[in-house]
């Protein structure tokens, strides 16, 4: 049983029974589930992960106080606090009367501010260039188990769309800096001899690389250390992951250092062909001049005109 399975039958065998028979007047304005940092809220745990943060548990959101007030928010937090130590076999740990970090009673805002730095969730078209790709899968992954309100789900689902522009920003620059890094300055340090440098290059390569996959995908790139595997699971080009994992992990002797060459190029030419299929710009395997296109393809004037790295 992963985190998330275990969050969900915590939450209805004894946190559901405990909001709807002692907190019946709160149940329409209640959210539950499970979301945020973690492995778990992605449906990567395993056994190495339970060293740490692993436990049954699941967030309470809590509307704003006009709703819900400081009181009813209180005896909530002691009734959560009150539910059992251990479940299957594994402990909870204990969580001030204030609430836990991960799990516990949350305000809807106080968690929306965190992760993406606004209380309900909006973001301007300036501020959708700003916040991590992280931030936004962990307010957005893991699930909601249940939401009577609808005040969590509906920010959710909006954090979910990132505007058009925003994204065609957002690749722009990640495909110039597949350009420079891997088509330009990767062949260039290993003429140098500077092949340490040259690993550097097949690093941001690999890396922009897949921040422009998960964009193409319409999916926020979760924490880097996730990003392989979480990329394995998307429905298009999921095959780079392994690309990118050769790229970053062989050396550059010069047999591998003519195959990764050749490798660079294939990448390059994959992405210019989904950028196409996507209707964004038309295709062009040299990343720079289609980096610039995709870029002039914006609608708003002033975003087209910042910088193409503004969002690196």
């Amino acid at each position: 049983m992963n985190g998330l399975e275990l969050s969900r039958k915590y939450y209805e065998e004894f946190g559901k029974p405990m909001i709807y028979e002692k907190f019946p007047h709160l149940v329409p304005y209640v959210a539950a589930g499970l979301c945020g940092q973690g492995s778990e809220c992605l449906g990567f745990d395993d056994e190495v992960s339970r060293d740490h943060d692993f436990e049954p548990g699941f967030i309470v959101f809590l509307p704003d106080e006009d709703i819900i007030d400081r009181r009813q928010a209180f005896l909530l937090e002691r009734a959560y606090s009150s539910l059992p130590k251990e479940f299957c076999g594994v402990r909870r740990s204990n969580i001030a009367p204030v609430g836990g970090a991960r799990h516990g009673v949350i305000r809807t805002a106080d968690f929306f501010n965190k992760t993406v730095g606004t209380p309900d969730g909006s973001l301007s078209l300036t501020s959708w260039l700003t916040v991590p790709d992280c931030s936004l899968c962990e307010a957005t992954n893991g699930e909601i188990f249940e939401d009577n309100y609808g005040e969590v789900t509906k920010i959710r689902k909006n954090l979910s769309s990132m505007p058009e522009d925003a994204r065609r920003k957002r690749l722009s620059g990640r495909l110039l800096m597949m350009a420079q890094s891997g088509q330009y300055n990767y062949p260039r340090c290993l003429a140098h001899g500077e092949t340490a440098a040259a690993q550097l290059c097949a690093f941001e390569f690999s890396k922009r690389g897949a921040e422009a996959v998960f964009l193409l995908n319409r999916r926020p790139m979760p924490y880097y250390k996730w990003s392989f595997r979480a990329m394995r699971s998307l429905d298009t080009l999921s095959d780079l992951a392994d690309t990118f994992e050769y790229l970053i992990t062989a050396d550059n002797s010069p047999e591998n250092a003519d195959t990764k060459k050749e490798v660079i190029e294939s990448v390059c030419k994959l992405i210019s062909d989904e950028v196409a299929a996507r209707g964004i710009a038309s295709p062009d395997a040299e990343l720079e001049r289609l980096a610039y296109a995709v870029n002039d393809s914006i609608k708003n004037p002033a975003v087209r005109s910042m910088n193409i790295f503004c969002t690196l």
